[in-house]
């Protein structure tokens, strides 16, 4: 039996009838074409899964189809959403994977680390440690920094710039 549009329409029809062989027929024949439609879309281990998905779909939606409208098109549109599913579902799983290796620090590591970045920053002249402290920690553009430190603001960004380099100059003597 081919599986033209011609055919598949037959057997929708007979399933939705209650035509058991039918029904089984349509989804042999459904499920090449599924496999050779996600083939190019899927890794080879999801490919199995993403076709038992589809045709779970398709046999909760086989109500939906009208008989007077093309079959293919019908189950191309739940294959696509099937496999968008399946990508949405991947997508989550890869971002929580980033996380988990991320260790959340303590409140006694981030003290110490505060400490020891006041520390640096106490070895630098005030007006390259406060420019700093205000661009990059604390976020403020340059524009905000000049304002609230009363220097231009290309005297905070040269402060930040050598700060920044002297600090580099630093850590680089203690290693």
């Amino acid at each position: 039996m081919t599986s033209d549009e011609a055919t598949l329409a037959r057997l929708m029809r007979s399933s939705q009838a209650g035509d058991a062989v039918a029904y089984r027929q349509l989804l042999g024949l459904a499920a090449p074409l599924l496999m050779r439609w996600f083939r190019r879309k899927v890794a080879p281990a999801d490919l199995d899964d993403l076709v038992q998905d589809t045709l779970l779909a398709v046999h909760q939606r086989r109500a939906s189809w009208d008989p007077s409208r093309p079959f293919l098109p019908w189950l191309a549109a739940i294959a696509r959403y099937r496999w968008v599913d399946r990508l949405r579902r991947a997508s989550v799983r890869n971002h929580d994977a980033l996380f988990d290796d991320i260790a959340v620090e303590s409140g006694e590591a981030a003290l110490i680390g505060r400490l020891g970045c006041d520390r640096l920053l106490a070895l630098l002249p005030p007006a390259q440690a406060a420019a700093i402290r205000a661009v990059k920690i604390e976020g403020l553009s340059v524009i905000e920094a000049a304002g609230q430190l009363r220097q231009s603001e290309s005297m905070v960004k040269v402060n930040v710039h050598r700060g920044l380099k002297r600090l580099a100059a630093l850590v680089d003597e203690d290693v």
